[in-house]
């Protein structure tokens, strides 16, 4: 993500701010500038100086009054919700606290999701919009029934309890994983809405067979297999997870997402301006990096790659430092670096 700043007294602002911290000024951020602008007040109509003096009209997101949503709202357009908040279709029951505080933690991964779909230029719209090719999210509980987070046509469903630490832990330890984020869920699911969108019967599909496989096979009984039988034993030669190996669709879902992680990740650092010049007692000049581009802005793949695999380990490195688990506790062996890089190509050709 990159750095943003109060255009009011340039302290710097985090992508989930509503003040200032240090002039106390309201803050909403517009989308379509990917910037935040300075609020004056709490009417519903604010002006925005930040556009060399054209003057633009908002208001606030709706869901502003719930506190899940800093985002604007041009006042032309005729909704009370945001770009993000547009996707929504059902949303847990408010009047229920605990469902209120998982719903907040939804909203935070959604909005950086958001957040990276626009700066990837991918198609936005929801169903609301675009019936046929547009994009919903559900957000439920279980009830009668269990919720399973997944997608469908479009719809991408998630189970609230995946906002909740301790249930999202017990998950990630029965199923074996050594990851699991909301932000995460986000990223896989919607990986499987840009499938159908950017490779089915377009010029990549034949390319994407040669790498992930034949994704006609059965997909239920690939996944009872998967979870009867586990992985097999050499899935970390070829894939990024032992999940990504269950089906080819899976696999292009799980590479999509650390392709979000990577990418994302490397925004901030360069964002920061982080590099390091010189390495003590690591005699290698390889490990003498800057990360001067921005990522989103990169066509060349083996750059990005290059980079993230020395600040992966600077980043896990700090990670133990504070007696935390590792940043990116993962390796990318030769066959997922492929994948990878056909994905980055697939978002590019995809740029709207």
């Amino acid at each position: 993500m990159k750095l943003f700043k109060c255009f009011h007294c340039n302290q710097p602002l985090y992508f989930e701010n509503y003040f200032c911290g240090n002039c106390g000024m309201q803050q909403g951020f517009d989308p379509l500038l990917m910037e935040f602008i300075p609020i004056a007040d709490d009417n519903s109509e604010v002006l925005n100086t930040a556009d060399a003096g054209n003057v633009t009209l908002y208001k606030f997101c709706h869901n502003r009054s719930h506190d899940v949503c800093n985002w604007l709202v041009p006042v032309n357009t005729h909704t009370d919700f945001c770009l993000a908040c547009q996707l929504n279709r059902t949303i847990p029951n408010l009047n229920d606290a605990g469902y209120r505080e998982r719903w907040s933690a939804l909203e935070l991964a959604k909005h950086r999701l958001i957040y990276s779909m626009l700066r990837l230029s991918l198609p936005v719209a929801s169903k609301t919009n675009d019936p046929e090719r547009g994009l919903f999210f559900d957000f439920k509980a279980d009830g009668k029934n269990k919720v399973f987070t997944g997608h469908a046509n479009g719809i991408i469903t998630i189970n609230i309890s995946e906002a909740d630490d301790i249930e999202r832990e017990m998950a990630r330890r029965n199923l074996d994983e050594v990851y699991r984020t909301v932000l995460g869920h986000f990223r896989h699911e919607i990986g499987h809405y840009y499938w159908d969108r950017l490779v089915w019967n377009t010029g990549f599909y034949s390319s994407f067979h040669e790498l992930f496989g034949e994704e006609t096979l059965d997909y239920g009984e690939c996944l009872k297999k998967h979870y009867e039988y586990g992985p097999p034993a050499n899935w970390r030669e070829n894939y990024i997870s032992s999940y990504a190996s269950a089906h080819p669709w899976e696999d292009w879902a799980e590479t999509w997402t650390h392709y979000l992680h990577i990418i994302d990740t490397l925004e901030t650092a360069y964002a920061y301006g982080i590099s390091l010049s010189s390495a003590p007692h690591y005699n290698n000049s390889e490990f003498r990096f800057s990360i001067n581009r921005d990522p989103y802005t990169v066509n060349d793949f083996d750059h990005i790659i290059h980079q993230w695999m020395y600040f992966s380990v600077v980043l896990n490195n700090l990670n133990r430092s504070m007696g935390l688990k590792d940043a990116y506790p993962f390796v990318i062996p030769p066959p997922v670096t492929e994948k990878l890089k056909f994905v980055h190509k697939v978002c590019h050709a995809g740029m709207a």
